[in-house]
């Protein structure tokens, strides 16, 4: 009854427009390849990843093949129509076969792709769709080197598109068909140029007819023209006056609808997008629309628990949450995008996007990010064509980024990446191209914007070293466009004395502690500075790593499951959420202390607070901008500590242990004449 339901719905929807399209998100059946038979294969709804139990640590991660398959019934009356499956991810190569009949193959974890299946399959009856998805570790597919995990699976959506023969190609990589390039933005004038991909059977001329509607819904601008039919893009340039452009506080956007007729078909597409400029300059920073932005980034990876990377509009709703209570307005994509809910959420609210080219080297010495293999080159030229005709018509998505801390060691990866940028320059010339660089050299010089992943203070050298590398870089170094990027790991059940690091494994002793240390160091550092266009912070949740020893990388401002924000995240808060005011005590979860004189540490943005101990008032000294400090507080057992700032409280309780105190050191010169004694 279902399926019988199912088929009156598209035979009724067909007969209403000459578009259609349908969710194909139910009723795959999945198997592994080394089942060696799909009899066992599982009913499962898309997203879908192999690896969810793998995150939850119940199983091994598996890089490995296996197989999708699904039932298609497709109608006697779409006969004449053309037929198009849109999968919006899949991890991280797929084949796709149509009645056993090969059809394609796309090569990339992240980033949207269609085939036209309309020869493939057979009219008024059922047809089996199946595709062949790997994520086995393969020499010529970006990323090479990675520390995230690549899970595998059909992890985003899939859709069916039905159109007349002559229609906007959903083809064109992956993209609407409809790429908007503006030329020339301001509050009085948006020039700006529509690329329109076409697709034909039968017809040489069509009328296209280009309107763009303001937020309010009214006609801002239409154009009618008669195009060849000739496999080459129409160009549409057009004009809006007194364009309501987009910014932060007001992202306001416009409403495309292109329409296609012919003699024998009829097609129509719309789209959303914004008119806004961007410059970024070493002397005035990062400018939207002439407007300065203090540009406040968090790095955002591709898993949570319960779903792994088969994420849906609902889980990044709950995650972009977290940027609007964190304060942050950019959020950096760092190894290709994201969903497009996610970047419909930034569209609409005013978030900055950063979208990276998976070219990323992760921090082991024996891996390889790059080499000059010409199957290689061509995916991450691929990958960044669809990256940037997939976004380009998002107001949100301000940069593209084309790699993450390579090294210039072995094989230079200079020429490569110059081609890379010429690309971008190419395909869109109104936003900068920009790098995460932790090397000296000529690969810094590439890319419109720089930034540093500068994690000074860590593994090497002290934090303090920072204002010294502050200090190089603008005497020697100001003519780039310099952002900084940086964070480190701090597990949230770890506490104690940092120290402990140098006597244990660093990758497993990570106390929450000393990653909260770290970041306020930072802020204080950089509270001052003027150079840097933008702050971005790695990473705003934990995320799987079965690289490292505990299955999950543990840089982020919150746990992998959501649940407990990390003290750097109320740091973070007190300084950019502007319209929440908040009162933290850190440390509250290294409740108990080793020795009696401890500092106890506030972080408010409502002004300097009043701290008691057991009701009575301490010294307060700032330490950094919306960081209060109370040195020499003496805990005797257990104690209550309270903060107060305006309307605001906090609590928590605290216990000194006299007994862990070292003993005081004797002078050598006091302890050479001692004897031991039994």
């Amino acid at each position: 009854m279902k399926k019988l339901l199912l088929i009156f719905l598209l035979i009724a929807a067909w007969s209403v427009q000459a578009r259609e399209v349908y969710p194909l998100c139910d009723d795959w059946l999945f198997s592994f390849r080394y089942e060696n038979s799909s009899d066992n294969a599982r009913c499962v709804t898309l997203p879908h990843t192999w690896n969810l139990d793998a995150l939850a640590g119940t199983i091994p991660y598996l890089r490995t093949t296996a197989d999708y398959q699904r039932k298609l019934y497709v109608p006697q009356t779409w006969t004449g129509k053309r037929l198009f499956l849109k999968f919006y991810g899949v991890e991280s190569v797929a084949h796709l076969f149509v009645n056993g009949t090969y059809v394609g193959e796309h090569r990339g974890g992240t980033t949207a792709f269609v085939f036209e299946i309309t020869d493939r399959v057979k009219y008024g009856s059922e047809n089996l769709l199946r595709v062949a998805v790997s994520n086995a570790i393969t020499g010529d597919v970006l990323p090479l080197s990675s520390i995230h995990n690549i899970y595998g699976g059909i992890s985003r959506e899939v859709e069916l598109i039905v159109t007349d023969p002559t229609a906007v190609s959903p083809l064109y990589l992956g993209s609407s068909g409809v790429l908007i390039h503006p030329r020339a933005v301001s509050t009085e004038r948006a020039e700006a140029e529509a690329e329109i991909h076409l697709i034909s059977k039968g017809d040489n001329f069509c009328r296209v007819t280009l309107e763009a509607f303001d937020p309010d819904g009214i006609q801002a601008a239409a154009k009618t023209i008669k195009a060849k039919l000739d496999g080459k893009p129409v160009v549409i340039p057009f004009t809006v006056e007194n364009p309501r452009l987009w910014d932060l506080d007001h992202p306001n956007l416009y409403r495309m609808r292109v329409s296609v007729e012919s003699d024998t078909s009829r097609d129509e597409i719309e789209i959303a997008t914004g008119f806004r400029n961007i410059r970024v300059t070493p002397e005035e920073g990062f400018r939207l629309n002439d407007s300065l932005v203090r540009v406040h980034g968090v790095t955002l990876y591709y898993d949570r628990p319960g779903t792994g990377s088969a994420m849906e509009a609902e889980d990044y709703a709950e995650d972009f949450a977290f940027i609007r209570e964190l304060g942050a307005n950019a959020l950096r994509s760092p190894a290709g995008p994201h969903a497009p809910c996610l970047y419909d959420l930034c569209d609409r609210t005013g978030v900055l996007v950063w979208i990276d080219l998976p070219l990323i080297r992760a921090p082991f010495l024996s891996d390889v990010s790059y080499y000059p293999n010409p199957q290689l080159e061509a995916n991450g030229r691929q990958q960044l064509r669809e990256i940037i005709a997939q976004h380009i018509n998002r107001p949100s998505v301000v940069i593209w980024g084309l790699f993450d801390c390579l090294w210039q060691r072995g094989e230079n990866p200079v020429p490569y990446v110059r081609t890379l940028n010429e690309l971008a320059k190419k395909m869109d010339r109104s936003r900068p191209t920009a790098a995460t660089s932790n090397q000296d050299g000529e690969l810094n010089q590439i890319t419109d914007l720089i930034v540093w992943a500068q994690n000074i203070g860590w593994d090497k050298g002290r934090t303090e070293d920072l204002e010294i590398w502050l200090g190089q870089l603008r005497s020697g170094w100001n003519q780039l466009r310099s952002g900084i990027c940086y964070g480190e790991a701090g597990q949230i059940e770890q506490q104690g004395d940092p120290a402990r690091r140098r006597r244990s494994n660093s990758l497993l002793w990570q106390p929450e502690g000393r990653q909260t240390r770290f970041h306020e160091d930072y802020t204080k550092y950089l509270a001052q500075d003027t150079l840097l266009w933008g702050t971005w912070i790695n990473t705003l949740f934990d995320y799987g790593s079965a690289r490292r020893p505990q299955g999950v990388e543990a840089t982020g401002l919150v746990t992998l499951d959501r649940r407990r924000r990390k003290d750097a995240f109320h740091l973070y808060k007190a300084l950019w959420n502007n319209t929440e005011p908040t009162l933290h005590i850190a440390g509250r979860r290294e409740d108990e202390r080793n020795g009696d004189l401890q500092t106890v540490t506030v972080y408010s943005s409502a002004g300097e607070p009043v701290v008691t101990l057991s009701g009575d008032t301490l010294a307060v000294e700032q330490y950094a901008p919306c960081i209060y400090r109370c040195d020499s507080v003496r805990l005797n057992g257990r104690m209550k500590i309270e903060a107060k700032a305006g309307d605001l409280y906090d609590e928590t309780f605290l216990t000194g242990n006299c007994a862990l105190v070292a003993p005081p050191r004797r002078d050598p010169q006091q302890t050479a004449g001692l004897r031991l004694t039994n």
